[in-house]
């Protein structure tokens, strides 16, 4: 299945994990602490910082019994909580992702591929 599936009594609706993806990683980068999405190569082992315009790599959505489930892998800002980061970054996904697309979400987890001072 490319997307998440539901069933309403007008039809059935059909999101893109693409169109999900692009919206938690906006909703992500709004957060306090998170520099940004990190693109790892599996090849060489390195993270990188992604460019806005390529954020949904950084973040993969599958679906686990007709809920989301979202991995995020972020840069976070030198300096700052990882664990109040995460927790602030949990919250505004779960509360946004679930309102924008009307399906819950069963786990959202979180993998610190790098810290990055910020001027």
């Amino acid at each position: 299945m490319k997307g998440s599936y539901m069933n309403t009594h007008l039809g059935n609706i059909t999101i893109d994990k693409e169109v999900i993806a692009q919206y938690a990683g906006s909703v992500a980068v709004e957060c306090f602490g998170i520099v940004g999405m990190a693109g790892i190569n599996m090849k060489d082992g390195l993270v990188k910082l992604l460019k806005k315009e390529s954020i949904t790599r950084g973040i993969q959505v599958s679906m686990h019994q007709n809920k989301l489930v979202l991995d995020f892998h972020v840069i976070i800002a030198y300096g700052v909580s990882i664990l109040a980061v995460s927790n602030n970054l949990m919250e505004n996904v779960k509360y946004k992702v679930e309102e924008f697309t009307g399906i819950g979400i069963d786990k959202i987890n979180i993998y610190v591929e790098g810290v990055k001072v910020i001027d």
